[in-house]
C-alpha cells in the first residue's frame, strides 16, 4: 500500500514538474517573441480591422499591447471607412492585421513577424 503511495505520489509531483516547465518556456518564447516584434513594428506597420464581438480581436488587441508592440485599428461596425476596407479584403471574418497593407485573417504574432521580415 505505501509503494503504490509512493508511485502516485511521484507521479503526480513529476506531471507538475512537467507542466510547470512546459508553462514556463511557453512564456519565455511568448516574451521573446513580443520583444522581437517590437523591436521590428514601426508607427502605421501594424492595423487590425476589428469586430466589437470578436474574441480573437481582443486577444489580439491585449497581446499587442501587452508585448508593446504598436498598432492602430479600427472597429468595423463603428467606423464606415473601416467596414469598406474590411470588405475590400474579402475576409471571412475578423480580426484581419493589415501587415504594411498587406492583409492577413486571424492573428498569429509568428506570422506578423514572418511578414515584417
Amino acid at each position: 500500500m505505501k509503494s503504490s503511495r509512493r508511485s502516485l505520489f511521484s507521479l503526480v509531483l513529476l506531471v507538475l514538474v512537467v507542466s510547470a516547465g512546459v508553462q514556463w518556456w511557453h512564456g519565455a518564447r511568448e516574451a521573446r517573441l513580443g520583444e522581437t516584434l517590437a523591436a521590428r513594428v514601426g508607427p502605421g506597420d501594424i492595423h487590425l480591422l476589428t469586430s466589437d464581438t470578436c474574441d480573437i480581436c481582443t486577444f489580439a488587441r491585449h497581446w499587442l499591447r501587452q508585448h508593446r508592440v504598436p498598432f492602430t485599428e479600427c472597429s468595423i461596425e463603428r467606423d464606415a471607412q473601416c467596414a469598406r476596407d474590411y470588405q475590400a479584403t474579402r475576409s471571412p471574418g475578423t480580426p484581419v492585421v493589415l501587415v504594411r497593407g498587406k492583409p492577413q485573417v486571424g492573428f498569429d504574432p509568428e506570422r506578423l513577424l514572418a511578414a515584417l521580415g
